[in-house]
């Protein structure tokens, strides 16, 4: 039922920002708590951040804290990340993920509803 893509991505030098969007469709996304997570080459995919369905919770990875910034617009069905500071180490693919209940969970696989993801790539 629900569908979400993820757009913003692109090349962007050290200290730049760019905003990710995870646009949602085929089920009210207020159902849904949104996590960000994000895949590096040789690495494991990893939590970036989420927000609960009304969002009021919010949490973030320790690398993205202060820099990083979560949110959504149920109204939209549309989720985002703000992303100041870019460092060449938050290069990665980015993914948005959904799940149904209100609060986030700490483990990608409690998350059912997956994105394609877009890439960032941060480079002088």
């Amino acid at each position: 039922q629900l569908q979400l893509v993820e757009s913003g991505g692109g090349l962007v030098q050290p200290g730049e920002s760019l905003r990710l969007s995870c646009a949602a469709s085929g089920f009210p996304l207020d159902y849904y708590a949104i996590g960000w997570f994000r895949q590096a080459p040789g690495k494991e995919r990893e939590g970036v951040s989420c927000i609960s369905s009304a969002g009021v919770g919010t949490n973030y990875a320790d690398s993205v804290k202060g820099r990083f910034s979560i949110s959504r617009d149920n109204a939209k069905n549309t989720a985002y990340l703000q992303m100041n500071s870019l460092k060449p180490e938050d290069t990665a693919v980015y993914y948005c993920a959904a799940r149904r209940g209100r609060l986030c969970v700490p483990d990608l696989r409690g998350f059912g509803s997956w994105g394609q993801g877009t890439q960032v790539t941060v480079s002088s």
